[in-house]
């Protein structure tokens, strides 16, 4: 993890924020590489908060990733009230019991009625929200991430998206991976970005580092598809509350906050 931090701070960022994925209930996660185990997560905050001493020179926000999964919602809510998080990302990565991102997984699409499947994402999506368990809205098309895009008009989809997530008071997260898998597109696409800009959605910046060599990648991408949504600020969190930021000429050249993934 340090090494992240070093790479944050060679980047000229002035803040890394670390998210890695909560465990997943019965610590299956960490037998499918897609979480730590749950005997892993008290390391995991102390680790966070002894590089805060170890740099100085740069603001370290300790987050986690949590993912939504419709009637885990009591473990969740009971591991988070656990530790003092700057922030908690939610994220669907799961439809019922399919994993519709993972690779493994990547087959099944092929019987799949797409159309379905995003109205199907979107709905969790909602869901995720209304729990108020969560602060930022992770990769919110995730859905995309093999190129696989809808026929259906999804206007209504994401107008009902976006005055939940309003009415919820989460923010979304432009998350710059998507430029690193198949669909080659920033999460969320420029058209849902200009949706949540019409409800004054927040904003916030990832890049989802799975390697130190991604920290901070294609922020300049990010930072151009905020501002052509119409962004002119973003949020940053610190004990779990938002705090606005001006999204000024420097920014372009010095972004302040990314996700370790």
């Amino acid at each position: 993890m340090a090494d992240y931090v070093k790479e944050a701070i060679s980047s000229e960022l002035d803040e890394i924020g670390f998210s890695d994925h909560l465990p997943l209930n019965g610590d299956s996660g960490k037998e499918q590489n897609l979480s730590m185990a749950f005997d892993e997560l008290p390391d995991y905050v102390n680790e966070v908060i002894n590089l805060r001493k170890a740099f100085p020179e740069i603001r370290i926000k300790l987050g986690i990733e949590a993912d939504y999964i419709p009637g885990t919602e009591s473990y969740t809510r009971e591991l988070l009230t656990k530790y003092h998080f700057d922030y908690v990302m939610g994220s669907v990565h799961y439809i019922g019991e399919w994993a519709f991102d993972h690779p493994g997984e990547r087959k099944k699409w092929d019987n799949k009625d797409v159309d379905l499947v995003y109205k199907e994402y979107f709905e969790i999506l909602r869901k995720s929200a209304r729990t108020s368990l969560f602060d930022i809205i992770g990769h919110c098309d995730l859905v995309k991430k093999f190129g696989n895009r809808p026929t259906d008009e999804l206007s209504g989809d994401l107008d009902d998206t976006a005055k939940v997530f309003k009415e919820c008071g989460v923010a979304v997260e432009i998350n710059t991976s998507g430029l690193r898998k198949p669909v080659n597109e920033i999460y969320p696409s420029s058209e849902i970005l200009k949706v949540y800009k019409k409800y004054d959605i927040p904003i916030v910046f990832g890049s989802d580092a799975h390697t130190p060599g991604d920290v901070g990648r294609d922020f300049d991408k990010a930072i151009s598809l905020a501002r052509l949504a119409g962004y002119k600020e973003f949020v940053t969190f610190e004990n779990r509350k938002m705090k606005h930021q001006k999204l000024d000429t420097s920014t372009a050249h010095k972004p302040r906050l990314f996700k370790a993934g």
